[in-house]
Formats: structure tokens, sequence, C-alpha cells
């Protein structure tokens, strides 16, 4: 069975893992713990644990049990002193932290209770932020600042780093160092993708893997990190933090929606990415793979089973 390794965080992850656990294969999610806003935020400031955000959605991916366990594991409460903003998966993680002492075993437990096909793993044990130095050389502090711009989010990311530097998880290492296919987003490059990299000796790890690695280019450009990226623009950037030839494939959507949803994404100054075909045509490496993987209806992310799909042919 082909072990296949997905590492980003948000609902990129989300996405890959909805339509692979179709398919016989052994799946790993390594997820980024940058997260620092809303209930993951508080959560993390009030007990010192992990951001559970990512983890909870990549463990509710990866459920075989009942749609009413995962839908009451992304549940929010809407009201209640304290519980407002909240989801019961994030306070369920937190409570068998608690329990076990042990957040790595805390996942191991929920995962148990999903019954998930595969494994999710915290990409760091260790507690971290994430800043962004912006072209004008402001600093910005917090993965949710980064994400959600109180600054004039026109100006241009120049790097960002994590402070302190945190160690990799070993089980992450290894699943890393196993795998045959290592599947980089799709996500938000610079608070779920990148921050990965950004961990002692994953970046390492991934550049000396036999695996194949396949990174997918999101959809949708976001205001505040990648204005008017092409696909070619989050290649680049990819390659700055995980170094030059080491993705064996780029996944590129080329299937266009109804001029209408795009009204939407307009208010949020996002818009859809660009590609030259003939450019990146001509690439060597990686070798880049154009696939009608859209998802219908207004909101424009990835369809979960097209991927997959597109995913299966490489394997």
């Amino acid at each position: 069975m082909k072990k296949i390794v997905v590492i980003g965080g948000g609902t990129g992850v989300f996405t890959v893992l909805t339509g692979l656990k179709k398919y016989p294969m052994h799946l790993s999610a390594i997820v980024t713990i940058a997260d620092d806003g809303g209930s993951s935020g508080i959560l993390q400031e009030e007990f010192g644990i992990l951001p559970p955000g990512d983890l909870r959605r990549a463990l509710v991916a990866l459920s075989s049990e009942s749609p009413i366990l995962a839908n009451l594991f992304n549940y929010r409460f809407v009201n209640g002193t304290g519980l407002k903003g909240h989801s019961f998966g994030n306070l369920f993680l937190t409570a068998l932290e608690r329990i076990t002492g042990d957040f790595n075993l805390a996942i191991q437990e929920a995962a148990k209770i999903l019954g998930i096909k595969g494994k999710v793993i915290p990409v760091s044990l260790e507690c971290t932020r994430l800043f962004a130095r912006l072209e004008n050389g402001f600093l910005v502090v917090g993965e949710s600042n980064i994400d959600v711009p109180k600054h004039d989010g026109n100006l241009f990311i120049k790097e960002i780093f994590l402070n302190p530097q945190p160690k990799a998880n070993k089980d992450a290492l290894k699943e890393i160092k196993q795998a045959d296919l290592i599947i980089i987003g799709p996500g938000d490059l610079y608070t779920s993708i990148i921050p990965n990299f950004l961990v002692k000796n994953v970046k390492e790890a991934i550049k000396k893997s036999k695996a194949k690695k396949l990174y997918i280019c999101n959809t949708m450009t976001k205001y505040g990190e990648t204005n008017h990226f092409t696909a070619k623009d989050f290649f680049v950037t990819l390659e700055k933090y995980l170094g030059k030839n080491v993705v064996d494939y780029f996944l590129i959507n080329i299937e266009k929606p109804k001029s209408n949803y795009l009204k939407q994404y307009k208010k949020e100054r996002a818009e859809m990415v660009k590609y030259n075909r003939q450019e990146l045509s001509k690439w060597k490496k990686p070798k880049v793979i154009f696939a009608r993987v859209l998802r219908k209806g207004h909101f424009l992310r990835h369809d979960p089973d097209k991927l997959a799909r597109a995913i299966v042919k490489l394997i």
C-alpha cells in the first residue's frame, strides 16, 4: 500500500485528505502549528497547548465514523459566555491534552474516537509564533495578523520566519522518510504551507526523502499574502523556502468558474490564479500538470474527488 504524506494546514489539507481517503493508501497529514487566531489562539494562550484548529480539520477529514461525529467536532458555539467562537473539537482536544498530559497522545486518542483512516501529526510539538517582514520593513507579528491584515495588505511579504524556531516532531520526520508521495498544499502560502518548512529539519527531511513531491497550486490569490500572484510566483516563492529542484510535480487548475462567482471575490480583493501554459510546459522540473479540478458552486476551491483522481494518476 502506497504511503502518502500531505503537508499543510487549513481547508487545503482537508480537501486533499477527503478525496484520497476513498482510495487504498496509507495517509498521513503533517499539519502546521503556527495558527494563533480565533479559538485556537485563545486555547493556546490560556492552556499553553499547540493550536488545535488545523489538526481538528485533518482529523475530521480522515474520519470514517458517522457524519454526526464529524459534525460534532466541527460544531462552533455561537453564544454562551466563554464558549462563543470555540469549536467543540478544539475544546475536546484541549481536554484530552489535560487528561493525557501529552498533545501528541491527545491527537492519537481523538483519532481512535473518530476512527480515522491514517495519521494526523503536528509538524512540531513546540509552541512558536509566525512573523512576516513586509517590503517596507514593517514586521507583522502572528499568523492571524498575516492571514487577516490590519496593515496595508497591498504590501508584499519579503520574508517570514518562526520565533523561536521549533524542532520537528520525530513522528513527522519518520513519515516523510517512509513516504512514496509527498503532497504540499493547496493552502495559504505564507500561513499554512511555508511555516512547515521553517521547522528545524523538516525541509532537509523532504529533500532527502525518496518520495516523489507534488505541489498543488491555489486556485485563488489571497489579499495580504499573494496579491496578483501567478502560478509561477507561487512556485518560485515555495522554492525560496523549500529549495530548488525538490518538487517533481506542480499541479495547476485550468477549470474556470462562472463569471458571476468571481464577483464575490472582488470584495475580498482575490482573483483566479493566472498561468502561462506555454512557458510552464517547457519546464523540465517540476513537470507541470494542468488539470480541471475546480469545485462546482460559489466557493472557488479544489474539488476533493477531482483532485484525488489527478493525484492517483501520479502514483
